[in-house]
C-alpha cells in the first residue's frame, strides 16, 4: 500500500465489515460512550495532551509535512479535544460514532469508507493537482498533500480529512476501515488499536469484520 517516498513516515491498518445496517446510534451505545467519555476526561488534559506519546508523533509528522498542527489537527487529537473541551461529540450514525470514539480511546487518527464507491485497491501516495471535496466542506484542488486514494480518486487527506464521496451512509453495505499510523508509533500498537476499534464497532454495529 505504501509507495517508497512516504514509507518511513506513515503506515496503515485495514478494517473489512460486511453485513452493515447503518442506523442511529443506540441507546445502550450512548451510555458506553458516556462512560468511557469520563474516564478520557480523568486520565488526559487539555495542558498535557500534546506531550502523549501518540499524539506528540502525529504533531511532530504535521510540523515535517509544513502543516501547522494547532491549526489543522490530526482527527483523533481534535475529538479528543472536544471531549476535554466539555463539548458534545456528533451523532452521525452507528458506524460512525463507533469509530470516533474508538480514536478517542486509542488516540489514533481513523476514517471509514463506503467499499461499494471506491475502486480498485487503496493505496498511500502524494496528490497531484486534484479535486477533493472533504465530508461538509468546499471542493478544492490538492496538490503534494499525503492521501490515500483509489484507482480513482481521492479518499483522504492523511490523516484528518476523508472524502464526501465514500462517506458512510444509510445506503453502506460493506465499509472499510483505515487507522493510520506515522513515524514514531508501533506498527504493534496500530493493530493493537485495530483490534479495538473493530471489538467496540461489532459490538454496536451488528456486523461482521476482520483485520486486513
Amino acid at each position: 500500500m505504501l509507495p517508497c517516498d512516504v514509507k518511513e513516515e506513515v503506515s496503515t491498518v485495514e478494517i473489512k465489515l460486511e453485513n452493515l445496517k447503518i442506523r442511529k446510534s443506540s441507546q445502550d451505545f450512548l451510555e458506553f460512550r458516556e462512560k468511557k467519555l469520563e474516564e478520557v476526561k480523568e486520565n488526559f488534559s487539555l495542558e498535557k495532551l500534546k506531550d502523549n506519546p501518540i499524539i506528540r508523533s502525529y504533531r511532530d509528522f504535521y510540523w515535517r509535512i509544513d502543516i501547522d498542527p494547532t491549526k489543522i489537527r490530526p482527527s483523533s487529537e481534535a475529538l479528543i479535544r472536544r471531549v476535554l473541551q466539555g463539548k458534545k461529540l456528533p451523532l452521525i450514525n452507528n458506524l460512525v460514532d463507533a469509530y470516533n470514539l474508538a480514536s478517542i480511546l486509542t488516540l489514533i487518527s481513523m476514517g471509514a469508507y463506503d467499499l461499494r464507491k471506491i475502486k480498485g485497491e487503496l493505496r498511500i501516495r502524494y496528490s497531484n493537482n486534484e479535486e477533493f471535496r472533504g465530508i461538509g466542506g468546499k471542493s478544492y484542488i490538492s496538490n503534494a498533500e499525503i492521501v490515500i486514494a483509489d484507482e480513482e480518486k481521492i479518499v483522504c487527506i492523511f490523516p484528518y480529512r476523508d472524502s464526501d464521496i465514500t462517506k458512510i451512509t444509510e445506503e453502506t453495505k460493506e465499509a472499510i476501515i483505515v487507522l493510520c499510523g506515522v513515524k514514531g508509533i508501533e506498527h504493534s500498537y496500530l493493530r493493537s488499536a485495530a483490534e479495538q476499534t473493530l471489538e467496540i464497532v461489532e459490538r454496536f454495529c451488528d456486523c461482521n469484520g476482520y483485520l486486513l
